[in-house]
């Protein structure tokens, strides 16, 4: 099984040509993959026992070098307000890019403040950060959440001046459901279908690069029809009663040349969105030649970067990614 596979577009080519590199360079500073589990027991034993520390995702204290503002409408739906946590540094001396984090739970709970850790995280290293809840398929079924998604893009970019981010570099950060929402807004900013109604109409929801943590990219495999909550996220509708469906809901439906470079994370005992998922995508996007950066974690299972070993070699794979795509310092 390939443990990383890494487009030599990405880090070691100044010329953007195709080709893959397979190879842990650990004189780069890159934490090594650690050491998986065989089963989900073990790990949970693993944690009981203190062999596996969990990062405090939490507890999150914000430091006053950067400004939180909790609860920013970004978007509306009829009567509903669709709301944001935006963190940004104090002090910039000009526009810096932003990333836009989207949390996971089966599109049906959650919390915008589960991505508080990373929002933290990168608005301290410079970049605006910004965590956004949506409509839950219980409230609204798909396309509900992806353009809710979409609409936090185009509220940020027509802002970009209120908070001195960049406008043309933005990227989007999923986990689970919040990967795959993280990918439709990545490869369907060409969809006009998917803008939804929440406001700045017109503004543009592309992004520059797209981050997924174990998200589902094709909801048509025999696994992903079967599941209850994929159900419910399509209002309810069977694969059998309405395969096209299926079809428009996944990601990798979207994939053309022109979208957005894209970093993969995963686990190989994944039991909630198998690594066939990641599989798939790192194949379409080699096809397309769209530069990507796969990081397969063997023994590991969804949410796997709640372990603070893994989150460590996650953390410095997306400093590597954005310095390349969303540099700070140009």
């Amino acid at each position: 099984m390939r443990k990383i596979l890494l487009l030599t577009v990405l880090f070691c080519c100044v010329n953007m040509t195709a080709g893959i590199v397979a190879s842990e360079n650990p004189a780069n500073g890159l934490p090594p993959i650690p050491k998986g589990y065989q089963n989900e027991d073990q790990i949970k034993a693993a944690i009981f026992t203190g062999q596996v520390k969990l990062i405090d995702a939490a507890n999150v204290p914000v430091p006053d070098s950067i400004v939180e503002e909790l609860d920013i409408e970004y978007g509306k739906i009829g009567g509903r307000s669709l709301k944001l946590d935006l963190y940004r540094p104090k002090a910039t001396a000009k526009p810096v890019p932003a990333i836009i984090f989207i949390h996971g739970g089966a599109w049906k709970g959650g919390d915008k403040s589960h991505m508080k850790f990373y929002a933290v995280r990168f608005a301290k290293q410079g970049y605006v950060t910004a965590s956004i809840a949506y409509r839950f398929s219980q409230e609204a079924p798909f396309p509900a959440a992806v353009e809710d998604a979409k609409c936090a893009v185009r509220w940020l970019r027509a802002h970009a001046k209120t908070y001195n981010v960049d406008p043309d570099k933005i990227a989007v950060s999923g986990n689970s459901a919040g990967g795959h929402l993280s990918l439709m807004v990545g490869y369907s900013s060409d969809v006009e279908e998917w803008e939804g109604q929440g406001g700045n109409s017109g503004v543009s929801s592309r992004v520059q690069a797209v981050i997924n943590f174990y998200g589902p990219v094709d909801l048509t495999t025999p696994f992903a029809q079967k599941q209850s909550v994929v159900h419910q996220f399509l209002a309810g509708k069977k694969y059998d009663e309405e395969p096209k469906l299926y079809h428009r809901a996944s990601p990798i439906t979207y994939l053309t040349q022109d979208d957005p470079p894209t970093l993969i994370f995963h686990g190989s005992i994944d039991s909630t969105v198998p690594i066939d998922q990641a599989d798939m995508l790192a194949d379409k996007l080699s096809e397309l030649g769209i530069p990507y950066l796969y990081d397969q974690f063997e023994g590991w299972p969804h949410t796997m970067d709640l372990a603070q070993v893994v989150n460590d070699r996650c953390c410095y794979q997306m400093d590597r990614f954005l310095e390349k795509f969303l540099p700070l310092n140009d």
